[in-house]
């Protein structure tokens, strides 16, 4: 599926750079979800508290990913890189030594876990700008695959926190960002392709052309359907199952696993096939998916195997996003990334929120499913309305092979 010629193309040090870094802080970012059924299990949470809990780093890493996308223009991927893995890195060892007690303080947690979700605007641009048009699907769907850190977290976490505590667990996670931390100074190198400097408001420019909000709209739901599962998965098979947050966290991962692995194949996919083909049965299997589930079937094997090929499809999802926003904004690619990323970020909050308040007021999670299947299929009729426009009047500006639409 990768041709010879793409090892031949760009820089492989900061490639896998950007996937290390994106991987460790993705781990982080949704760490209080494989925690969560043990932590609401000593503060006594309900499930909206739960939903929301593992919501707000979602929902910040959202809109920091705007932020650092602008850090990227302004400064290069890799200082700005730096400066958000030294604030996470702080932000946790500064808890774990506090060790409060108090739903309060785990929120406020989530505010700075909410820095690792913003490494999305930081890892992709720096990987995306070393390689030419027609491998953007691949570099993306590499430096992407980064997302596969929630696995760790859905598979360590829970077993760690019987051990030893959940709050010894998040002082724990710095050490592995700070093996990230050193790989990423070491290895990560900006490409000379960068964009000249424009500023802030030449930057938000592009939201006045319609493609942009279309990007967002579909992100909101691959990213968004992929990061609020795997925040709220644990949660999901403990309640739904009777599941224990170890066992629960196993099933969460394997999901998880599923979406991350899947990114890099949905990018390649695109680049040989096209992104709008790819990413229109992507949406449909997606929807289909939140549907059946919906339905709360008794059998785990069951339930498992629909989640399972929900989070496959949005996974690749995620990776055909990103072959096709460079190709038509290549030139804005940083603050793409942040603009596209916060809302997949808002759109991650939205469904692990709704899944919390779903389940408090009418006792099961099936509202929450469906809205979101509904918002699977808006996608993908709104990626039908644009199709021809987009494969008749996109160019490739620098004269190079171009990608697949």
């Amino acid at each position: 599926m990768i041709s010879r010629d793409f090892f031949k193309a760009g820089h492989w040090p900061t490639l896998f750079a950007s996937f290390f870094y994106f991987d460790m802080s993705f781990m982080v970012w949704i760490l209080l979800g494989p925690l969560a059924v043990q932590i609401s299990g000593d503060l006594k949470l309900d499930a909206a508290q739960k939903g929301f809990m593992v919501a707000l780093p979602v929902l910040l890493g959202a809109f920091l990913r705007v932020v650092n996308g602008v850090l990227v223009e302004a400064m290069g991927p890799k200082r700005t890189g730096i400066l958000s893995q030294c604030i996470v890195i702080g932000g946790l060892l500064v808890f774990w030594l506090l060790s409060p007690q108090n739903y309060g303080a785990l929120l406020a947690l989530g505010l700075v876990l909410g820095f690792a979700g913003a490494s999305f605007a930081v890892a992709l641009p720096l990987a995306s700008r070393w390689y030419p048009p027609q491998y953007q699907g691949t570099a993306l769907g590499i430096a992407g695959a980064g997302n596969s850190g929630t696995v760790f977290a859905a598979l360590f976490a829970p077993a760690l926190a019987a051990i030893y505590g959940w709050h010894n667990v998040i002082g724990l996670a710095a050490l592995p960002l700070a093996v990230a931390l050193i790989a990423f100074v070491l290895m990560a190198k900006d490409s000379p392709n960068k964009p000249p400097r424009k500023s802030f408001k030449q930057y938000l420019d592009v939201l006045r052309q319609s493609d942009a909000w279309w990007f967002m709209l579909y992100y909101s739901v691959t990213f968004g359907g992929f990061s609020g599962l795997a925040s709220s998965l644990g949660i999901y098979f403990n309640t739904q199952y009777g599941l224990s947050p170890v066992t629960a966290g196993y099933c969460t991962a394997l999901c998880v696993l599923a979406g991350s692995l899947a990114r890099p194949l949905g990018g390649a996919m695109s680049d040989r096939f096209g992104g709008i083909r790819v990413l229109s049965l992507l949406y449909a299997v997606a929807a289909t998916a939140c549907v059946l589930v919906s339905f709360g079937f008794g059998q785990l094997w069951l339930g498992l195997g629909i989640l399972f090929i929900g989070m496959l499809a949005l996974g690749m999802g995620n990776g055909a996003v990103f072959q096709l926003v460079p190709q038509r904004f290549g030139a804005e690619i940083g603050i793409l990334t942040g603009l596209v990323g916060m809302t997949g970020g808002i759109g991650g909050f939205y469904l692990a929120s709704s899944l919390g308040l779903s389940k408090q007021f009418t006792g099961s999670y099936q509202i929450g499913f469906l809205i979101f299947a509904a918002l699977a299929a808006l996608a993908l009729l709104a990626l039908h309305g644009v199709k021809n426009r987009w494969r008749s009047t996109w160019t490739v500006a620098d004269g190079s092979a171009p990608a697949r639409i």
